[in-house]
C-alpha cells in the first residue's frame, strides 16, 4: 500500500510498516498545502491511507467523497 504520513506524524513509525511504500508530505514537496488540497493531490498520485495527528481534520473537511482512508493518530509519541 501507499501510505502517506502528514507532517507532525513520527517518521519512526515508518519501520514499522516495511511491507508498504511510506512518504512523507514534505518528501512530496506538500508541506505548504491546505488540508482539502494535500488529500486531493495524495489521491491523484495514488496514495491509499492518509496518516495525521490533527484530530480536527473531519470537523474542517467533507470527508465523504474522499478515496484515501484517513488514519488519526491520538499521540505524536
Amino acid at each position: 500500500m501507499r501510505i502517506l504520513f502528514d507532517q507532525g506524524t513520527p517518521v519512526p513509525l515508518r519501520q514499522y510498516l516495511t511491507e508498504h511504500s511510506v512518504t512523507t508530505t514534505y518528501e512530496e514537496g506538500w508541506s505548504n498545502l491546505s488540508n482539502g488540497d494535500l488529500l486531493k493531490s495524495a489521491e491523484d498520485k495514488g496514495y491509499q491511507i492518509f496518516v495525521t495527528t490533527d484530530r480536527n481534520l473531519r470537523y474542517q473537511q467533507n470527508l465523504s467523497d474522499r478515496q484515501i482512508a484517513i488514519v488519526v493518530l491520538l499521540s505524536t509519541s
